[in-house]
Parts: C-alpha cells; structure tokens; sequence
C-alpha cells in the first residue's frame, strides 16, 4: 500500500467512500422494505438501483487510487531521470529554426510559409523523440 493512501487528505476520501456505500447500501434495504410493503414497482426498482450507486462510488474511489499512485510514479521517474552533464551537449531550444527548404521561384509564397512551419513542427518532434 503507498504511503500517500494515510495523508489526512486520502483518509477523509476513505472516509466518504465508506459512508457513501454504507448509505447506499441502507437506502436499497429501506427500499426493498417499503416494496414488500407497498407492493410497489417504483421502489422494487429504486431498491435495486441503490446497490449500484454504492458499486459505482467503490469503482470511483479504486480509480482515483490508482490514478494517484500512477501520477506519484510518474513524478517519481521525472525526478530520477539524469540531469544533463558537462560533457553531455546541451539540449537544443525547442523553437530552434531547421534548416531552410529550398523554395522555387515558381511557389506560392504561402504554400512556402506552410512548408517551413510543417518542417519546423517535424524538427521539434524529432527533438522530442531524442529526449
């Protein structure tokens, strides 16, 4: 189990998780009571419909636990990923300018434009590849 699970702020999540399906679950018993009674549809249905409020409130709080713990490893490989040292060269600017196309004479001046700007996104993604 992570540590973060027993933060103040994850235990008041427990807390509300537990009282949300426990209410859940009170108020489908309420319900099949009150059908046995009355002999209603409605709350037959209701009474069947509050379970899976208290299923879909137990998968809520599962996925915001995983969630939290996927975003804590991800921090976690960030901050041990190697800094960049003295005989490693630095990283180029990620708006650095590639190199020029050739441009005919012949070309739309805007057909031009997009051209670099196309080529100056594939260089910056190349850059991104590299890291």
């Amino acid at each position: 189990m992570r540590r973060f699970a027993f933060t103040p702020r994850w235990i008041a999540w427990h807390v509300l998780m537990v009282v949300a399906v426990v209410s859940c679950v009170w108020l489908g018993d309420w319900q099949w009571v009150r059908s046995q009674v009355t002999g209603s549809m409605q709350n037959l249905a209701y009474a069947l419909q509050w379970p899976l409020f208290a299923v879909f409130f137990a998968v809520m709080w599962w996925r915001m636990m995983r969630l939290e713990s996927r975003r804590l490893d991800e921090e976690e490989a960030e901050a041990a990923e190697p800094t960049p040292t003295e005989e490693e060269p630095p990283a180029a600017p990620a708006l650095a300018t590639p190199a020029a196309a050739p441009e005919d004479d012949d070309e739309d001046p805007e057909l031009a434009a997009y051209n670099r700007m196309l080529a100056q996104l594939a260089a910056q993604d190349a850059q991104e590849a590299r890291r």
